[in-house]
């Protein structure tokens, strides 16, 4: 076992007491494609943050990316150990909410938070998503832009427009109280997103604003945490002309079917 691992087993054995740490309290599911350069600075990233707060492990969805990013995360394995790295392969690009789903069926959290893996979630935030859900009692904590302390860093104007205004259109109608829909960074209690993941069936760009305005519809309890989102350092963006089409035809199917 590499050193990091057997800190991190040291730390959960004295947070509880020196009982099995077998289950980690937080699964961290990351989906991945061409992410090679980024799973190494965000393990680090997660570990840093995470590792005097919670137990925890990093549960890597990766759809056959063509530049070695399953090659690198069994990298990580080797230094931080099996039991806090995990990788899930797939044959290809299945869609998002099939890789939450296959995340899902690998983790052992009782919490779990879906996040990129480009870095534009910085793991800072995640002690703040922690205690908002413990103090408000929420199922669902959901990392916004659009609140006081939020903000996006490094997009041009035209990408800023186009992202606010997808929200407050489809905040107004469907009647979201929630300020960021397309935000993909949050912090679920397992069995509301295993719900939540069967109900929900849009692909891209539409599969988060459709996950939380469900969400609200089923009666869960939604926190939020202000954070600042960071454009990508490296690779290459998903977002296409392809993703605002998915949205649109998502935000058409949820008027009609909610």
């Amino acid at each position: 076992m590499s050193a990091a691992a057997e800190e991190q087993l040291r730390q959960r054995k004295g947070r509880e007491g020196g009982a099995s740490a077998a289950t980690p309290e937080l699964s961290v599911i990351v989906p991945t494609y061409n992410e090679r350069e980024n799973v190494a600075v965000l393990t680090w990233m997660l570990h840093k943050v995470l590792a005097d707060v919670v137990t925890y492990e990093i549960i890597f969805v990766d759809d056959a990316s063509p530049d070695g990013t399953a090659t690198a995360v069994k990298q990580l394995q080797d230094a931080f150990g099996a039991d806090c790295v995990k990788l899930v392969s797939r044959p290809g690009k299945l869609g998002l909410g099939s890789a939450y789903t296959a995340g899902l069926a690998a983790a052992s959290g009782e919490l779990v938070v879906l996040m990129d893996a480009d870095l534009s979630h910085h793991p800072k935030h995640l002690p703040a998503m922690l205690a908002a859900l413990r103090d408000s009692g929420a199922d669902i904590v959901s990392g916004t832009r659009y609140r006081l302390g939020g903000g996006v860093a490094g997009w041009n104007l035209r990408r800023k427009l186009t992202s606010r205004g997808a929200n407050l259109l489809a905040s107004f109608l469907l009647g979201a109280r929630t300020s960021d829909l397309t935000g993909a960074y949050r912090l679920y209690r397992r069995q509301a997103l295993a719900a939540l993941l069967q109900r929900t069936a849009s692909v891209g760009y539409a599969f988060q604003m459709e996950i939380i305005v469900r969400a609200q519809y089923m009666g869960y309890r939604i926190a939020e945490v202000p954070i600042v989102f960071v454009d990508r350092l490296y690779g290459t963006s998903k977002l296409g002309v392809g993703e605002y089409v998915q949205f649109v035809k998502g935000l058409a199917r949820l008027l009609v079917g909610l």
